[in-house]
């Protein structure tokens, strides 16, 4: 885990870093000993390379959040390991639920498809280029995301169809 001086150098590095912008990290911060990068939702794909050339080879997970109240409300958080050095750090972005979309990494992490249609599945956030972007929790039809927190508590009875005669209102 970079301590909080080698998390700032790197957040300098990415900035200064030819095609990602001086925008690309909005803020780094070391806390409870988690090194976390927050960057720009048009960047992560760019931000992930660029972390991968610097050790950081595996993707352990994605995952999604909803900040509500707080706009933007839906974030995406990238973990990633550098097995050799046994480093981690976490990459994370926001976007409101009026455009929640963010590039897919899935074509250079392929451990990132089945977490992204997950992270769609529950929060709604759309992964442009993804090459299934279908649901993987719940049935295609289904409407809503169960995750987000203003989803009704107890939600709707799924009905899948193995089960489309059975009464749920016993």
């Amino acid at each position: 885990m970079p301590d909080a001086t080698g998390l700032e150098l790197l957040a300098q590095d990415l900035r200064a870093a030819p095609g990602l912008g001086d925008d690309a990290v909005l803020g780094a911060v070391h806390f409870r000993g988690q090194a976390t990068l927050e960057v720009r939702p048009s960047a992560v794909r760019a931000v992930l390379a660029r972390l991968r050339g610097q050790g950081y080879g595996f993707l352990a997970s994605v995952h999604g959040v909803d900040y509500w109240p707080q706009e933007p409300r839906l974030g995406v958080h990238y973990e990633l390991l550098d097995m050799s050095a046994l480093d981690r750090i976490r990459v994370k972005l926001r976007v409101s639920t009026d455009a929640p979309e963010v590039e897919s990494v899935t074509a250079d992490w392929p451990t990132a498809n089945h977490q992204e249609r997950e992270v769609y599945d529950m929060f709604g956030v759309v992964f442009t280029g993804h090459p299934d972007p279908r649901r993987i929790l719940m049935p295609e039809d289904y409407e809503g995301h169960p995750q987000r927190r203003d989803f009704p508590v107890g939600g709707e009875p799924v009905l899948f169809t193995k089960d489309h005669d059975r009464d749920y209102t016993r």
